[in-house]
């Protein structure tokens, strides 16, 4: 990690003032690595972009779920109202409510939300944390199989063995390093060229196919696996077919429907600097180039404005030439 290159620059009125390093790479449709920046085969946690491969191996084990609450499942949700009924509706489908939940309160991950939630009296709940939704499919998968509940979380739970099995057979790799995610789930250490691997494989799956189905879910209602106004529903939208999840720490993924897909991960786990470098390498794979593309707003994505007082003084943006032809 050392010497992996700067992929983002923090300009202010003409001035760097910070950089962030990181790895990513970029897959070909055929699924080769085509683009590359530092070195993306070294072990990551993927947080959060472990969501989709998890909802693959609940629906594998009798989850029943599709549309939105498929989303939710493999979202990290902003915590508004409707992600709350969401997560409230899978357990009350399995026979349960938000006690069953292991998640940790939390308040809404958008300040917004979670001031309009504070001023309508509201407190930290386990339903408004943004892994509520996975957490809940978790109980309801477990309730389907007849695993018990309260363990859910436990590494060697048939669930998460079940989950640790999906993930590495979907990145075709055997994790690195088995640690805790903030949500308290199992995390499973895997490169993020195996991350790309795994997410081209979903979109590319056949329909019905449990892949296809988190992968669909996702696409179809990306505010169900975000929120409604993050940044991955606002690729989703501009970009026709794309499937997107971003994980802490600095980390995204993505696929696009032909199979073109990527990785990214920012050393210092700084998320400002995830997008720009995601809306790079889809550029760098030409998928911006697909038709019905909105071009305009990736380009607002690819460059997040860096204000000073009230007016735009500078901009978070990828750094030029980042990426090396892959060898």
């Amino acid at each position: 990690m050392d010497t992996h290159p700067v992929l983002v620059e923090v300009e202010r009125s003409g001035f760097v003032e910070s950089r962030h390093r990181g790895s990513a790479v970029g897959l070909a449709a055929g699924g080769s690595v085509t683009v590359r920046a530092g070195d993306p085969d070294v072990p990551i946690f993927p947080r959060s972009a472990n969501k989709p491969m998890q909802a693959v191996a609940m629906l594998r084990a009798g989850l029943d779920l599709d549309g939105e609450l498929l989303a939710l499942a493999a979202g990290s949700h902003s915590g508004e109202d409707f992600h709350v009924e969401g997560a409230r509706a899978v357990l009350a489908g399995a026979g349960l409510d938000e006690r069953a939940l292991r998640c940790p309160p939390a308040w809404p991950m958008e300040q917004r939300i979670a001031v309009a939630v504070a001023r309508s009296g509201g407190d930290r709940s386990r339903l408004r944390m943004n892994c509520s939704g996975k957490h809940a499919a978790m109980l309801a998968t477990c309730v389907a199989a007849g695993w018990p509940t309260a363990s859910y979380l436990d590494a060697d739970h048939p669930l998460q063995r079940a989950v640790r099995a999906t993930i590495e057979e979907l990145t075709g790799e055997k994790a690195a390093a088995v640690g805790v995610d903030g949500c308290g789930v199992p995390l499973f250490a895997v490169s993020a060229t195996g991350v790309a691997r795994a997410f081209r494989a979903l979109v590319l799956a056949a329909p019905g196919t449990a892949e296809r189905r988190v992968a669909d879910a996702m696409r179809a209602h990306p505010q169900w696996t975000s929120g409604t106004r993050r940044e991955e529903r606002r690729l989703m939208d501009a970009v026709p077919g794309l499937l997107v999840k971003c994980g802490a720490e600095g980390v995204d993924a993505f696929a696009a429907a032909d199979g073109r897909a990527g990785a990214v991960k920012i050393d210092d786990g700084a998320m400002r600097a995830r997008t720009p470098v995601t809306v790079a390498l889809l550029r760098t794979l030409g998928v911006d180039a697909s038709a019905g593309v909105d071009a305009a707003a990736l380009d607002e994505l690819a460059a997040a404005r860096l204000d000073g007082g009230e007016r735009t003084v500078g901009t978070i943006r990828p750094a030029a030439g980042l990426f090396t032809a892959a060898r």
